[in-house]
């Protein structure tokens, strides 16, 4: 088992990361907290299979255990998902000293949390993220939150877990095309933030392709790893850090919200709007079109999508207006400069954005 911290003082929390240890959730969450009731958040892709595995081995370790399952997909994460999950807590007899556990992908995780971070003002919260994505990704760094119909991740909040429990086994049920989607989350770590994982990925493309566990337990770790410096250094992004975590995610978030949250898997669209952040930085002279064809090789070898969909140039501008990163009105992208290292850009001309989209 590899352990990652992340360190945030009193919100600090550790990562386990193991093939197989999905029977230690009892253990996992007795040593992290007092519980004597849970309320597992699912879904039903992964109820009756990861969550029942859970919520035995939470049994086992005397706690009371209630499943409560949503819908799959990026489609439930919506305030009313959230409203109805509340209404179960309360129907359930949920108090200030129940533990959400949320097991399932990030939509679960994001869902769950923001719900965790809201009921009664707030309650004890511990991931088990089950898809590549979410243990590489959303299920670090405590930022929880539902959709709104035109802006993704517009409503949340910062919500640390207590603990991130990770079993690289259960991604061996993992549909191809969503295993495939949270490698291009991978990528991006080594984009931003380490050159050498980088090479590391482009040299271990077929081991990523068969799900070897020794290479995944590497790849989540140092995923992990690099995250979770970050947001040691920036939690609520206050300092622009925080930020780089954020790479093709402008154009990503666009996509999705354009093509109504279900043509595209989010690792999807991370991996289309990776190549279009690399193209915009094409054009104002940051890297050379062999920067982008290397990051567009790794990615094709991965099985990713590299080419945008086909909507209004307009639309995706409309919609970024809303992105997160906005500041004074002023749209702002991570952009890179080599590889290992983004920064934050502003003031960049419509066109070039539309035309990086077009290419």
């Amino acid at each position: 088992m590899t352990v990652v911290e992340v360190l945030l003082h009193e919100r600090g929390y550790t990562i386990e990361i193991g093939t197989g240890n999905l029977a230690d959730a009892g253990r996992f969450v007795t040593a992290r907290l007092p519980a004597k009731h849970v309320a597992l958040v699912t879904d039903e892709n992964v109820v009756d299979t990861h969550a029942r595995h859970v919520a035995d081995s939470l049994a086992a370790a005397q706690i009371d255990v209630d499943v409560l399952a949503i819908e799959p997909g990026e489609a439930s994460k919506t305030v009313a998902t959230a409203e109805g999950l509340w209404q179960k807590l309360l129907d359930i007899g949920a108090d200030r000293r129940t533990v959400v556990a949320a097991v399932g992908g990030g939509v679960v995780g994001d869902v769950a949390g923001f719900v965790a971070a809201t009921f009664a003002r707030g309650l004890a919260f511990v991931q088990v993220p089950t898809t590549l994505l979410a243990q590489v990704d959303s299920s670090v760094g405590g930022k929880v939150g539902v959709n709104l119909a035109s802006a993704k991740n517009m409503v949340g909040a910062f919500w640390q877990p207590r603990g991130v429990l990770i079993d690289t086994a259960v991604l061996a049920t993992l549909p191809d095309r969503e295993y495939r989607a949270g490698l291009a989350e991978v990528v991006k770590y080594g984009v931003i933030l380490d050159a050498e994982f980088f090479a590391y990925l482009e040299s271990h493309v077929d081991d990523l392709a068969k799900r070897r566990d020794d290479a995944l337990r590497h790849v989540i770790a140092r995923s992990c790893q690099l995250k979770a410096a970050v947001v040691a250094e920036d939690e609520r992004e206050e300092t622009g850090l925080r930020a780089v975590l954020n790479y093709g995610h402008t154009f990503c978030h666009a996509f999705e919200a354009v093509t109504g949250y279900g043509q595209l898997l989010h690792g999807e669209g991370v991996a289309i709007g990776m190549l279009c952040a690399s193209r915009l930085a094409e054009r104002l002279g940051r890297v050379d079109a062999a920067f982008t064809r290397r990051q567009r090789d790794l990615l094709t070898a991965l099985g990713l999508p590299t080419t945008p969909p086909r909507v209004p140039a307009d639309e995706l501008l409309a919609v970024m207006s809303h992105d997160k990163k906005v500041a004074a009105g002023q749209l702002r992208f991570v952009l890179p400069t080599r590889m290992g290292h983004v920064e934050l850009v502003g003031g960049i001309d419509p066109a070039d954005i539309r035309a990086a989209v077009a290419e």
